[in-house]
């Protein structure tokens, strides 16, 4: 279980890691409706090293990248959610369009996007790797999104 940390906690608990020579992931994302998909992909991404942290958008974030009707689920339990999966250990929420500045607060040693990006348009990419650290994508369980499953509720309970 982990835990939603501020981003002033996160950089402490970096920085301990660092000492620990553990080796930090990051990965971000709105994770509005938890489904397999994301099981899998946070699963891999943990993989990668020894402590993941990831970047949940706020509302505000997610519905200006997802549009008005998004998201489903507030923030505050979206990051309940995500820092009790299995995999992660850290949760921090982030109000941009993207992660970079949390991104240049945590310096993580890997940063992990989904395959569907092509690796040098991921967001950060530049400031990780110019700490040392790499960039992984890692590819989508298919058929398995929020949207797909939005969809599917609309169409069995939009006919009552």
């Amino acid at each position: 279980m982990g835990y939603v940390v501020s981003w002033e906690e996160v950089k402490t608990i970096r920085e301990s890691l660092r000492k620990e020579q553990k080796r930090v992931v990051f990965t971000n994302g709105c994770f509005d409706i938890i489904h397999r998909g994301h099981i899998e992909y946070l699963t891999k991404a943990k993989s990668l090293g020894d402590a993941l942290v990831v970047g949940v958008n706020t509302d505000a974030s997610a519905r200006r990248i997802k549009g008005n009707g998004r998201p489903i689920v507030p923030q505050e339990d979206r990051a309940f959610i995500v820092a009790h999966l299995s995999p992660v250990d850290y949760v921090c929420t982030f109000d941009e369009d993207t992660p970079l500045s949390l991104i240049k607060v945590l310096l993580p040693d890997v940063l992990v996007k989904g395959a569907d990006w092509n690796v040098n348009d991921i967001v950060g990419k530049d400031v990780v790797e110019q700490a040392g650290g790499r960039v992984e994508t890692i590819d989508y369980v298919p058929d398995r999104s929020t949207t797909s499953i939005i969809e599917r509720i609309l169409e069995r309970f939009s006919r009552r």
